[in-house]
């Protein structure tokens, strides 16, 4: 597998062991990530066998931080607390930003930052902020915003950035520990379900049934997080459905391997809106972001 940067273990390991630290209780830990206990558990169990040494002293009423767990614990908290500090400024300066474009956490990281790191090559001089939000509205400040729907039902200025398909995907030991040749045995594997309301996006229900299954499957792991799910996924929790147009890099690195050879078209498009209240520099994005995917 390809080797990590920082050499460090997996974020979603070290954020589960965080959380689980700040509050001295797995329970809490799950509760506020959104995830199981047994889910928060294994990140921890992971993390301590990478390791190679306990975070935690376990009884029957709970848990406590060992010396080991409470070293790592005040170095996250630092590193975490200066994450905080950068992300609280490049804030304040989005308040200034020439453009700002509204998008959801999953499309932020997986698809447009990457495309705005290009854009900043040959246009250095156009500030950009994301607003980042997954509730379904729209910002009124925003310039720009990426949605996934039905483009025709929209109004003003709009245009198709791609157009995707879904297939079920899996770590490599996942796929190597649960090969499978047809839908119905994927459905009999735990599955990592993405709960996002509002979106329109499809769900395990939806892919299996457009595949002509329709019969039960199986539910181990929810969260309400896209780029988590997909976390959940390399950590050989579990098969996700993996958008083509977002999981690219994770399928061309090896991170995450097609389970089935069958795919899904999805029946939207992600597309780009300019709202009314932009000015020629966002005009400017919003072309270079449709010219980029044509």
């Amino acid at each position: 597998m390809p080797k990590r940067p920082y050499d460090l273990p997996s974020m979603s390991s070290l954020v589960a062991f965080e959380a689980a630290a700040r509050h001295v209780s797995f329970k809490e830990a799950a509760r506020e990530l959104n995830v199981t206990p047994a889910a928060v558990s294994h990140q921890v169990k992971s993390l301590e066998e990478e390791l190679g040494s306990a975070l935690f002293q376990r009884h029957h009423r709970g848990v406590d931080l060992t010396e080991t767990g409470a070293y790592l614990f005040v170095a996250l908290q630092r590193g975490f607390e200066t994450m905080n500090d950068a992300v609280g400024q490049l804030k304040l300066r989005s308040t200034h930003a020439s453009v700002t474009i509204g998008v959801t956490t999953a499309v932020s990281s997986l698809w447009l930052t990457p495309k705005l790191a290009q854009f900043w090559k040959s246009h250095g001089d156009i500030s950009v902020a994301q607003i980042v939000s997954d509730t379904g509205e729209t910002p009124p400040q925003c310039d720009l915003s990426i949605h996934y729907g039905d483009i025709s039902r929209d109004t003003g200025t709009c245009s198709v950035l791609f157009h995707d398909h879904v297939l079920a995907l899996g770590s490599p030991r996942f796929a190597a520990r649960n090969p499978v040749a047809r839908v119905e045995e994927l459905a009999k594997l735990p599955l990592i379900h993405i709960e996002l309301s509002g979106t329109g996006w499809l769900n395990w229900n939806d892919w299996l049934a457009a595949l002509g299954y329709s019969g039960p499957i199986r539910s181990a792991h929810r969260v309400n997080n896209y780029v988590i799910a997909l976390q959940a996924a390399q950590d050989d929790m579990g098969a996700v459905l993996g958008w083509s147009g977002l999981t690219k890099d994770y399928i061309d690195t090896g991170r995450l391997v097609p389970l089935l050879p069958d795919r899904v078209e999805t029946p939207e498009d992600f597309y780009v809106k300019l709202h009314p209240r932009a000015g020629a520099r966002a005009r400017l994005v919003y072309d270079w972001l449709t010219e980029a995917n044509a």
